[in-house]
């Protein structure tokens, strides 16, 4: 029994130009559509906000499409007959990005894209399906077509609020979604009276109301001139834009609250990726590309890892006739994000609520953790995992950012800050001192709007060992390495104030003032059913630490002299470190001072000779102090991946990829004039 009703395939072509890998042979990709047709009554998508309120066919089912992509071999029998699905984000590709260490593209087809072919040399089959409904066309995308709740054709309106936060000048128009490449929610009015349009410098001063005669809904036009022969611009009306003649300047949070109309059915992204997936895994005709798969994963990181982990919570796991969908997820710095999209005019697009950007967002929502816990405010006993017949393995990975930006240690903590045994079931592993995007092509140390570079910890090898643990796991029930994290127990899950007397005292550097806390919003009596009130009241707020009294505990992992993390799985570049590399960094002046910049981490180099160091007054032993040589340094790195790979956390294959970064002091990563 599945809802969905047909792949549609319209380009089938060689993938990485034929090239034969290993044993799996060539590849080849798939595109399309995916077509669906649900029963908005049925109990298995009964809960997706407004479904009921969606168009329906002449039996009564609601129909939806998704863009799809697959990557096979061409021969199915030398594959391993599993699926990875990436959840992507925002309708961008990454999983080829991620764990293959290929560029980016939302096109893969050549040979450059397959990376270094970790998911081909295995034999996976790699398959994307649009779940996002707000995302627009345009370079590549993978788009969810959803359709339009109405109250008996007649449209449903509501308050919709929306930031814009610009990090250069200049930008004088905005689509009412803030973004470019999401759907707007159109205002039913284009009287500015009717809306209230705010700026402030931090997320809890209070708003400047900017006039209504300030500001229009409103897009400018860009072209040449007819009598002139030079650009000219024109501003007309638009019920999907805000234009703001003055300029949204930089250092400042905006604020639009409207009425919209026409929201879409957005909690149908979860049906698509569970009935995509569970036709691939069991449907055995001619109709299915990947038929005969016996296992399937999946994987999301940042705002897919929130949507994963939302996923399992509400059910999805289980298709609609009852058997499991992902035989184990890997949800990926989500910290302890879940709920957001489905409720009425969501905006998927959106960040988890951040300590500047979007602070006051639904991002995050108890239970945050996958084990049963209580929460000490309300009382509520709540877990993601409580369906043991069709409950996932999980890998649960997160970054030292999670733990400053995204209350990364309510994932495994009860919310007063005790630690929280997780079912057998999960791994919880935190990657120190690294940071929540992690190129693992990453050129050059840059800035940015932070106060410092930005982390460089090099991460990906990562991916690569706990998907084959996963593999082993489901496959055999191999027992993966057990969780490595910061607890309570052992005194490496600490407060602010006990880790502000632990790190080092580094000329020029601003420690973040604190980590992220977790606002406590009344979203109105109706939240559970998907309506929110906009705006919502604030309960209880302020980027404070957490502590008793109306607050969940936020903690971050300890560290050590240097200032890096001393709990987790320790990257090669953070055993045998250059620099300091932190979870956090904070935006520079003119742009939101002293507040942590988005999911940014810092790399702060240590100083390179004891010259240098007594010159700087920093406490950090030097480079040379270190390593002697450029080749002290690339062993220490080696020895480190080495140690790594004895304890089941990194493959054997990448030691040599690591030795080879560290080669002449790790350029061009790092910052070095030795």
């Amino acid at each position: 029994m599945t809802n969905l009703i047909e792949l549609h395939i319209t380009d089938r072509r060689p993938f990485a130009n034929g090239h034969a890998f290993g044993e799996s042979g060539a590849y080849e990709r798939l595109t399309g559509r995916a077509l669906y047709a649900v029963d908005p009554l049925a109990p298995a998508q009964r809960d997706v906000v407004d479904l009921d309120k969606a168009p329906r066919g002449s039996r009564g089912l609601v129909r939806f499409e998704a863009d799809i992509m697959i990557l096979k071999p061409v021969e199915l029998s030398r594959g391993n007959r599993r699926v990875f699905y990436d959840y992507g984000n925002r309708g961008h590709k990454r999983a080829l990005q991620f764990f293959n260490d290929a560029s980016h593209s939302n096109d893969p087809l050549s040979l450059s894209h397959a990376g270094n072919g970790f998911f081909m040399r295995r034999g996976y089959s790699v398959a994307w399906a649009a779940w996002e409904g707000d995302m627009l066309p345009g370079d590549g995308r993978m788009v969810l077509d959803v359709p339009v709740a109405t109250d008996n054709g007649e449209p449903i309106t509501g308050r919709v609020r929306v930031e814009f936060i610009p990090d250069a000048p200049g930008a004088t128009c905005y689509p009412l979604s803030g973004r470019i490449a999401a759907h707007s929610y159109r205002t039913v009015s284009v009287d500015t009276r009717d809306a209230v349009f705010t700026r402030r410098r931090y997320p809890y001063d209070p708003p400047e109301i900017i006039p209504p005669d300030q500001w229009s809904f409103a897009t400018e036009i860009l072209g040449p001139g007819a009598e002139t022969q030079v650009a000219e611009r024109a501003v007309v009306p638009s019920d999907w834009h805000i234009h703001y003649p003055a300029g949204f300047h930089p250092g400042w949070i905006y604020e639009l609250l409207y009425t919209a109309k026409d929201p879409k059915v957005m909690g149908l992204g979860h049906v698509a990726v569970r009935d995509f997936v569970s036709f691939l895994k069991y449907d055995q005709s001619e109709a299915n590309p990947l038929r005969s798969t016996q296992m399937a994963y999946g994987w999301g990181r940042s705002q897919t890892g929130r949507c994963l982990r939302d996923f399992v919570y509400r059910g999805y796991n289980a298709d609609a006739a009852g058997r499991r969908v992902f035989d184990g997820v890997m949800p990926h710095v989500a910290g302890a994000g879940r709920k957001w999209m489905n409720h009425r005019f969501s905006n998927p697009i959106v960040s988890g609520g951040q300590q500047y950007e979007d602070h006051f967002n639904i991002a995050d929502s108890f239970p945050f953790s996958y084990a049963q816990s209580t929460d000490h405010l309300t009382g509520k006993r709540d877990a993601i995992l409580k369906r043991p017949e069709t409950d996932p393995l999980v890998f649960h990975t997160q970054t030292a950012t999670e733990y400053w930006v995204r209350r990364g240690s309510l994932a495994h903590t009860d919310t007063q800050g005790n630690d929280l045994p997780q079912p057998e079931t999960v791994r919880v592993y935190l990657w120190a001192s690294s940071q929540h995007s992690a190129n693992p092509l990453l050129g050059a140390p840059a800035r940015g709007i932070g106060r410092h570079y930005s982390n460089n910890v090099h991460t990906s090898l990562f991916f690569r060992a706990m998907l084959d643990a996963m593999d082993a796991w489901a496959t055999d029930g191999k027992r993966p390495p057990d969780s490595r994290i910061p607890t309570r127990a052992d005194n490496t899950l600490i407060d602010y104030a006990t880790w502000k007397d632990q790190f080092p005292d580094i000329p020029g550097v601003m420690p973040l003032a604190c980590p992220n806390a977790l606002p406590l919003l009344d979203f109105g009596p109706d939240v559970d059913k998907g309506l929110l009130k906009e705006p919502p009241t604030l309960v209880h707020g302020r980027n404070d630490p957490g502590g008793p009294g109306l607050n969940y505990t936020m903690l971050v992992p300890s560290v050590d002299r240097d200032g890096n993390d001393i709990p987790g799985v320790r990257p090669p570049m953070v055993a045998a470190p250059l620099g300091t590399y932190t979870g956090w960094n904070p935006r520079a002046h003119g742009h939101g001072h002293g507040v942590q910049w988005r999911f940014e981490g810092s790399y702060i180099p240590f100083p390179e000779t004891s010259s240098e160091r007594a010159a700087t007054g920093d406490p950090r032993a030097a480079i040379l102090e270190r390593y002697p040589t450029k080749q002290a340094y690339q062993a220490a790195i080696v020895a480190a991946a080495r140690e790594l790979v004895a304890r089941g956390l990194m493959l054997e294959e990448d030691v040599e990829r690591c030795a080879e970064m560290a080669a002449d002091w790790g350029r061009p990563r790092h910052d070095v004039n030795l």
